[in-house]
């Protein structure tokens, strides 16, 4: 990559935050005086947090970067040193371009100010020219659609408001860098996808979106790369889908290690699901069945009384479908049970397409609205399409973009002749 071509180029940042522990809190000097005049030898306890810890990346001009990982990960504190709001404890930080940044509800606004003030203000703050920002002028109300409101002090905006106006200044002023957080979540459904097509339209232009959210379907849709984050690191750095993928790896697996079962305790318990290949990994053709398999404990439940069955995810976390065992309605089985039983279903051919899908499967207690087995009983499974199923129809990458693959029987029939 061409130093000519970055947009953002970060070197061993690293942040340290300091912790006092059992410090008493004073709130007046002659308490804090008195305090340590009784207690001269007395030291609070410190502890020193790395909330980033070296470090290092590229970002390029035009790119828009998901930056993904669990609460705490050091995000957030990411994106106040790259907008200037928080120093780093170590490291160098090169930004070519101005840099427009929407960390939280009213960011760089005066509450006394109304909003047509706080426009000009927040412009200002950005480096632009009153010139520039009269000329944006409508089109950033016209964006946030706070026109009946524009000469109204923002302490009196709704935090929704707050965002739209907010965003709308930022995407408006033209920052060759924009930063965004988590923020966009407090406006409403139809300002979000706004927002989202506005941002798409700034990378267009050729400028560099930081975008940070925890809707992994928002950020595969959005971001051309991500980074992802874990304590302070970069756990990985690349394509969208292969770091959304990982990070629901490693969610799920920290999940699964922060809780703890007992399973003698239970009613009913599930031990064990596998695949037709059996493993907790498999690979499946497009074409063929894919048969599944649950062990269940019980003690002396009714069928009727069960909920046994799974739900089927995409590598991103979308519900691609569900099925329930008590969704065959009335049937044969003994109706109550001791010991282990076996359930079994199986997914048709020809209903998945290419990919990677996680299955989750769920047994449970009906009457008491509650599932007692644990979520962490999941499978990992690929989807490959060498027999070129859906090829033959002539679609091409458009109907592999779909992750279900129904082939249903069509009829045609001629309606007039010419």
């Amino acid at each position: 990559m061409s130093s000519k071509d970055i947009a953002v180029s970060v070197r061993g940042l690293s942040k340290a935050y300091t912790i006092a522990h059992n410090a008493p809190k004073h709130t007046m000097v002659g308490e804090a005086l008195m305090h340590r005049l009784k207690h001269p030898f007395q030291r609070a306890e410190k502890e020193t947090f790395w909330a980033l810890k070296d470090v290092e990346f590229d970002i390029q001009k035009g790119d828009v970067v998901g930056i993904i990982g669990r609460n705490g990960a050091g995000k957030s504190t990411l994106l106040k040193i790259l907008s200037r709001i928080t120093k780093p404890t170590t490291g160098q930080i090169d930004l070519y371009g101005r840099v427009g940044s929407l960390l939280e509800v009213g960011t760089g606004f005066h509450p006394e100010l109304t909003g047509r003030e706080n426009i000009f203000l927040n412009g200002a703050i950005l480096g632009m020219r009153k010139r520039e920002i009269e000329r944006q002028f409508d089109a950033i109300v016209d964006f946030a659609g706070v026109e009946q409101f524009l000469d109204t002090p923002v302490k009196r905006y709704s935090s929704g408001m707050y965002v739209r106006l907010a965003f709308a200044v930022a995407a408006h002023l033209s920052p060759y860098i924009l930063i965004i957080d988590e923020v966009l979540a407090v406006g409403d459904i139809e300002f979000q996808k706004k927002c989202l097509g506005k941002i798409g339209d700034v990378a267009k232009g050729g400028r560099t979106v930081l975008f940070v959210s925890h809707n992994m379907q928002t950020v595969n849709q959005m971001c051309s790369s991500a980074i992802l984050f874990k304590s302070g690191r970069i756990e990985m750095q690349g394509g969208t889908k292969e770091c959304v993928s990982q990070y629901l790896k490693l969610s799920k697996k920290e999940e699964t290690q922060s809780k703890v079962f007992a399973p003698h305790d239970e009613v009913i318990c599930l031990l064990d699901i596998s695949l037709s290949q059996g493993g907790q990994t498999a690979e499946f053709l497009t074409s063929h069945p894919i048969d599944i398999t649950a062990s269940v404990v019980s003690k002396g439940l009714s069928v009727e009384e069960l909920i046994c069955g799974f739900i089927l995810y995409d590598e991103i976390n979308n519900e691609i479908l569900s099925t329930f065992f008590n969704d065959m309605g009335d049937c044969e089985e003994p109706r109550h049970f001791n010991g282990t039983y076996k359930f079994s279903c199986s997914i048709p051919a020809n209903i998945l397409n290419e990919g990677k899908y996680r299955l989750i499967f769920d047994v449970g207690i009906a009457k008491k609205q509650r599932v007692t087995s644990d979520d962490t009983h999941f499978l990992e499974f690929t989807i490959k399409n060498i027999d070129g199923v859906a090829s033959r129809f002539g679609l091409g990458t458009v109907w592999r973009s779909s992750p279900v693959l129904p082939l249903w029987d069509w009829n045609s029939s001629q309606q007039d002749a010419r």
